[in-house]
């Protein structure tokens, strides 16, 4: 698996964590990205791959709260109660990166999200999330 697809089943990984923890109470983002790798992860992965997301994806549900407000610090206008969920979730991850995960470049995280937001948001999204993560870099 490249590394955009790891990116792109953290991503789905987080997603999930954002919609679960909406509507279940007493659920962990660690129980929700285990149960997304045994049921809902689109291909098999090896261990390493597995390792991999589950501990980007539990170490960002586990920070939701700090990366939205470092997002709502830059945001202006938008902030993430008002943002989509794609969009939100991409971005909570490109901060993630930015500025805890030290073995990926700034402009990686930053070219990786707007891709994912090619992909999984409409057509205004990447502008959007390009613009929101140079206040990051």
């Amino acid at each position: 698996m490249t590394k955009h697809e790891l990116r792109e089943q953290v991503f789905k990984a987080v997603f999930s964590i954002d919609t679960q923890l909406e509507t279940e109470s007493g659920i962990v983002p660690e129980e929700i990205v285990k149960n997304y790798l045994t049921k809902s992860c689109d291909e098999p992965l090896t261990e390493d791959e597995t390792d991999y997301i589950f501990t980007k994806a539990s170490a960002i549900g586990d920070m939701l709260t700090q990366l939205d407000d470092e997002i709502n610090a830059v945001a202006e206008g938008w902030k993430t109660n008002r943002m989509g969920k794609a969009e939100l979730n991409i971005l909570r991850l490109a901060v993630y990166e930015i500025r805890y995960d030290e073995s990926i470049p700034v402009k990686v995280a930053i070219n990786e999200a707007v891709e994912l937001a090619k992909e999984y948001c409409n057509q205004d999204a990447p502008a959007f999330i390009n613009g929101m993560l140079a206040h990051f870099a």
